[in-house]
């Protein structure tokens, strides 16, 4: 049993625009970063888990603290802990590579909020961040690693930077990591109230719950905007995650309705995807899993007549994926989110009760519906 238990993750992405606005391409200089992200796992200490996937230089970390969340920017008092790495206060970390801190002695709770400041006195340049968090990041001027009171922290976005992972000593190996687009990212649930299907899940579940989604994500192919394709970076993002014993897969929406939309610049490349392509790109997932000897769960795409992904082509090659999902019989299990979230009126639709608004994303209902299917099938 693995002595470290992922309790939250991120994926990496490279800077872009995104969707909102954010801190990604102007990078960071003489400025503290605290981001506040919530745990699924508790334990006696922690470490954080810092990307430069994306930097073509190395990334210079000054210093950075972890603390209980008293909401906000501000931290529970008495509880700021300075990391180390490698015994240092300082850390470098090397362009398209990652760094974990030294065990850090701060007692955590399940479901408890965890803040993350880094300090980067000199200038950064671009950074790797994960676009759409669904929470709030803070900047201030200067160094304010220790600072209880979050009234310095004036600047907000809704991203996450550097920060790609917080791992507890819990010693669990029944972790689930959820990978897929922005369904699993969470988009459309509500901001900063942790309403995402993962978060159901662990509440749900009471076990270790991982967040892999990107907003947009391809299941094959690269995207500037909307990071690597799935087939690319599952092994990071998902099957090296520590304790993790089940994989969800839900991907492949984007890869049939990008092409339904060709006046989104965003959504390129936007090749015209068959449904035999799809399949063995899940193949090629599953086949990783089963090498890693981790259960691999596959999930149907959600329905999505009337969105913008919607149009001839994904109307026929949408049903041809699920077939094979629900039949195919290459998934450990399977868990039909098609059928459960749709319009029992217009069985291509998603049902009003779970919509978002856009036709293609549930809200916090239907994320709520999402995670007690999953857990049945668990």
């Amino acid at each position: 049993m693995s002595a470290w238990t992922a309790a939250w993750a991120a994926s990496a992405q490279m800077p872009s625009t995104g969707f909102t606005p954010n801190w990604s391409q102007e990078g960071f200089s003489h400025q503290t970063v605290r981001q506040v992200v919530r745990v699924t796992a508790g334990g006696a200490c922690l470490r954080v888990r810092l990307s430069n996937a994306y930097g073509t230089s190395p990334l210079h970390l000054t210093g950075a603290t972890v603390a209980r969340s008293a909401g906000g920017a501000a931290i529970e008092e008495g509880s700021v802990r300075e990391l180390t790495f490698g015994g240092a206060r300082s850390a470098v970390v090397p362009a398209r590579a990652e760094l974990r801190s030294d065990p850090a002695g701060l007692p955590v709770e399940r479901l408890g909020s965890v803040t993350v400041t880094l300090y980067f006195a000199g200038t950064t340049g671009p950074v790797t961040f994960h676009s759409q968090a669904w929470a709030d990041s803070y900047r201030a001027d200067g160094d304010r690693r220790a600072e209880v009171s979050g009234a310095a922290f004036t600047d907000v976005t809704a991203s996450w930077y550097h920060l790609a992972g917080v791992e507890v000593a819990a010693g669990r190996a029944d972790g689930i990591v959820l990978f897929g687009d922005s369904v699993t990212d969470g988009f459309g649930s509500t901001h900063g109230a942790n309403r995402r299907w993962s978060d159901a899940l662990a509440e749900l579940t009471g076990r270790p719950v991982l967040n892999a989604g990107i907003g947009g994500n391809l299941l094959l192919n690269d995207s500037a905007w909307y990071g690597e394709r799935g087939t690319a970076r599952f092994r990071r993002d998902a099957l090296a995650q520590p304790g993790v014993s089940t994989v969800v897969v839900l991907e492949g929406l984007n890869d049939i309705g990008f092409s339904e939309a060709p006046g989104e610049p965003t959504y390129k490349p936007a090749p015209v995807v068959s449904s035999a392509e799809a399949v063995a790109g899940h193949r090629e997932l599953i086949r990783q899993a089963r090498a890693a000897g981790v259960r691999v769960v596959g999930a149907t795409l959600l329905p999505l007549a009337g969105s913008d992904h919607w149009g001839p082509h994904s109307a026929r090659v949408g049903p041809e994926i699920n077939r094979w999902i629900r039949t195919g019989g290459e998934y450990d299990a399977v868990v039909d989110f098609d059928r459960a979230l749709a319009d029992p009126a217009d069985p291509g639709r998603l049902h009003p009760a779970y919509d978002f608004g856009d036709r293609l994303h549930p809200g916090d209902k239907g994320y709520q519906v999402m995670a007690e299917l999953l857990a049945d099938v668990l």
